[in-house]
């Protein structure tokens, strides 16, 4: 059975309601229990973590190395100067797969999202898929690690 993590940034807990316009209706909540259900079918363990706060996403990437297989980042507003986030994935040893729910080098509302420091040490992302970026990255990170999904039934977001 294979572990993974799955990292949210902050603001994430207000998903679906946030901005909709560039990141769907989907909650956070219902993101995670449709990936757990992924998880299941896929004989996958899954931890799904949301923090607002850098040391928080920092201490769950310490606590990854040597106890997970792949870890699914979605740094949100720690992408463009998150370096102490950057430092602890790269310190993890474990290869992780980059999300962004939105186009971050097609948003014209803040430049800065344009930067990342992130995606450099990633095995690959998914960027401007909306909420289903997780399940592509998930697939991606059980091909990665040996496998590949089982399932995609009844996968679906609002």
């Amino acid at each position: 059975m294979h572990k993974l993590l799955v990292l949210n940034g902050p603001n994430l807990d207000i998903l679906g309601t946030r901005q909709p316009e560039y990141y769907g209706t989907t909650t956070l909540a219902e993101l995670g229990e449709c990936l757990a259900e992924l998880a299941a079918r896929n004989n996958v363990e899954l931890d799904f973590f949301q923090t607002n706060y850098e040391g928080a996403a920092v201490e769950k990437l310490h606590a990854a190395r040597g106890t997970v297989d792949a870890i699914i980042i979605n740094p949100a507003s720690f992408t463009p100067y998150g370096v102490a986030v950057r430092s602890a994935l790269v310190a993890s040893e474990v290869p992780a797969i980059l999300v962004h729910i939105s186009n971050i080098y097609g948003r014209t509302d803040a430049p800065d999202r344009h930067r990342d420091v992130i995606a450099p040490v990633v095995i690959g992302q998914v960027c401007g898929l909306g909420v289903y970026g997780y399940v592509l990255a998930f697939h991606t990170a059980l091909r990665h690690l040996g496998g590949g999904l089982q399932s995609l039934q009844d996968i679906r977001f609002t």
